[in-house]
């Protein structure tokens, strides 16, 4: 362990790390739980620096089936993860604390909101018309094309200036 920078504090067998025990990477990530063979082996977590920590079942060095939790506490689920997608890009943090998302996307969360033209879209440094695909900015200058990705983002993603779900209408 010399050699490689590592420490390990814990139960030996025959000379070698098996047991319970704690060993520390270089990286100060810290191992915690069952060694066999000198491997990570039984259950046992890994606890990052930056406060993350991975829990796990591990065979021979190899994770089985594990759960990671983020610094804030957070578990990350493979399935229905809710946070940071395509339609609200907030973290665990923000969403706990009721914090708008961080960024250009609070241009468009503004409070009041900003009044859109019928039929377009609030995208964050502009009104897109999905009719002509043309960005314009604030003062209706015109900014860009859109191209079709951008255009379906847009669509998914952006408040609209007539939005049937909320009902809500600007006033002209």
């Amino acid at each position: 362990m010399e050699y490689t920078g590592s420490r390990y504090n814990g139960e030996h067998r025959n000379g070698r790390l098996e047991g319970k025990g704690e060993y520390i990477l270089p990286t100060e990530t810290r191992y915690e739980g069952e060694m066999k063979d000198g491997m990570f082996h039984g259950q046992g977590a890994l606890y990052f620096p930056n406060g993350s920590k991975y829990e796990a079942r591990w065979d021979s060095g190899v994770a089985l089936e594990g759960k990671y939790t983020f610094a804030d506490g957070l578990q990350y689920e493979k399935e229905k993860w809710h946070y940071c997608d395509g339609y609200d890009r907030r973290f665990y943090n923000e969403i706990c604390n009721g914090l708008k998302p961080a960024g250009r996307s609070q241009l468009t969360n503004l409070d009041p909101p900003r009044q859109i033209p019928e039929g377009c879209y609030d995208c964050g440094d502009g009104f897109y018309d999905p009719v002509s695909r043309v960005v314009n900015d604030y003062q209706h200058r015109f900014l860009r094309n859109a191209d079709d990705d951008e255009h379906e983002w847009i669509i998914q993603t952006c408040r609209k200036g007539w939005d049937e779900v909320t009902g809500y209408k600007p006033k002209h």
